[in-house]
């Protein structure tokens, strides 16, 4: 089946987070089981197109601007996207990132969480990765889930719907 002509059914709270396991920056391999087995803690799974584009980086430094917040609240934070793991390292690297980047370059699971298909870019509807994000409470079911977020003040309004802001 091609690309264009698939489309992925959006997860609702109450559902199920599909596991996964794909390969973190630094090439260690981190899974959304282990993740939430390693201390009771909520997950903040956020997908983004491409590292090192302007709302990306905006994205992506907002939550490392809030990171400490999250953490103190028992929030962990991963960020998915299609770009190799040699990306990721690039994109940590220069924007001081401190939480895992996972890379997702078979689309897989943007798939399964329907962060990928049609979306509208400059009026032209095309396929790719839809901005989204899920907060996995830590019995592994969806608690919040955001698609087609702006990147500007997302992780404020994650943070309220967390009840931190």
């Amino acid at each position: 089946m091609s690309e264009s002509s698939e489309s992925t059914a959006r997860l609702r709270p109450g559902d199920p987070a599909p596991e996964f396991t794909l390969t973190a920056a630094d090439g260690s391999d981190v899974g959304l089981g282990e993740v939430l087995a390693a201390g009771g803690k909520r997950v903040v799974l956020y997908f983004y197109p491409a590292a090192m584009t302007p709302g990306c980086t905006t994205e992506a430094c907002d939550f490392r601007d809030n990171l400490r917040e999250l953490e103190d609240a028992g929030v962990t934070v991963l960020g998915v996207s299609p770009d190799s793991p040699e990306k990721l390292a690039r994109f940590r690297e220069q924007e001081g990132l401190t939480f895992p980047l996972l890379s997702d370059p078979g689309k897989e699971v943007l798939r399964a969480y329907g962060a990928f298909g049609e979306k509208k870019n400059y009026g032209r509807v095309v396929q790719g990765v839809i901005r989204s994000t899920f907060v996995i409470d830590p019995d592994g079911t969806v608690a919040k889930a955001f698609y087609n977020v702006k990147a500007t003040g997302h992780v404020e309004r994650v943070k309220r719907e967390l009840g931190l802001a």
